[in-house]
């Protein structure tokens, strides 16, 4: 794969003012790199690397938002194991069907508990056996419930879903299933799988409200803003996980992450005083101790310590 080259953008006033106003409502060949001096992302490759090396899939994909330039890229065509950051479809089509009357915010859904998830998830810890949609679509954005999410997906349907990723672009990726304890033969192996091209461009046009429409993408962007989950690529932004939506530095951040046995997941937007950038990273591996995950960990950990570099 040959390395791009550009130099270092200017912050981009129109993907900032759109992510402002969110927060206010086994392929192993090595990742390349585009960046040089300063913001090479020589860390992360050098993990990448060790990862790949080590017998891991691993996908990236890294783009500036002024630019469009992709700063960081290796096998971000293949589709891998997603998890819960294929609840991301889900949710712009939930914001779809709510924005055009479809579907009504306060309709009340109960849980099914013939197809229950226990293992994971606040909503299986409330007494409330029903919520309203916009609560659910909170819960599957905050904190990847399950439950929540699955409830959306019957709402809003699977071919719909499924429909709706193609005309965003997104041909190889796919919500498969629903979340399940556990996948019998009957199943599909997967909750979803995804490239990281795709997702990374998929937050990069939330941010420009060109997802569906302006009012879709803020919204989508508005849910996925109470992610509490920022212990992969996020941990190294600094941000309080549960109330980082208006930063008193001027992060600019939204993310979803993906979590199964040996698949870790993260695609989001970061965008500081320098630049704005957009980036998707998956890791399959082998979870056969600790350090097999805590490695896989790491290299998220060190990809968001290179994009804090890139946008400071």
């Amino acid at each position: 794969m040959a390395p791009h080259s550009s130099s270092p953008p200017e912050p981009v006033e129109g993907a900032r003012a759109s992510a402002r106003r969110s927060q206010q409502h086994r392929g192993r060949r090595t990742p390349r790199r585009a960046a040089a001096g300063r913001r090479s992302f020589s860390s992360s490759l050098k993990a990448l690397e060790a990862l790949a090396q080590s017998g891991a899939q691993v996908s990236v994909h890294v783009a500036d938002l002024d630019s469009g330039d992709v700063v960081l890229s290796g096998d971000d065509h293949v589709a891998l194991p997603i998890a819960g950051l294929g609840v991301v479809p889900v949710l712009i089509e939930t914001a779809a069907g709510l924005e055009t009357g479809r579907i009504d915010p306060l309709r009340i859904v109960d849980r099914t508990r013939a197809q229950f998830v226990a293992g994971s998830g606040l909503w299986r810890s409330l007494r409330a056996p029903a919520l309203p949609m916009v609560d659910l679509a909170v819960f599957a954005a905050a904190s990847g419930d399950p439950n929540a999410a699955n409830a959306l997906l019957d709402v809003v349907g699977h071919d719909q879903v499924r429909a709706r990723m193609v005309s965003l672009g997104m041909p190889r990726s796919a919500v498969l299933d629903r979340f399940r304890d556990k996948r019998g033969p009957d199943d599909a192996p997967h909750v979803a799988v995804g490239t990281t091209r795709e997702f990374s461009r998929l937050f990069a046009a939330l941010v420009n409200s060109t997802v569906v429409n302006a009012a879709v993408s803020v919204q989508v962007s508005e849910w996925l803003s109470l992610n509490q989950d920022l212990s992969l690529v996020a941990s190294a932004t600094g941000l309080d996980p549960f109330a980082h939506d208006q930063d008193a530095h001027g992060l600019l951040f939204i993310n979803k992450t993906g979590r199964d046995r040996g698949v870790r997941a993260e695609a989001g937007v970061l965008g500081g005083p320098r630049a704005g950038i957009s980036y998707a990273l998956t890791v399959c591996f082998d979870d056969l101790s600790i350090n097999h995950r805590l490695r896989a960990h790491e290299a998220f950990r060190v990809l968001g310590t290179d994009l804090m570099e890139y946008v400071h």
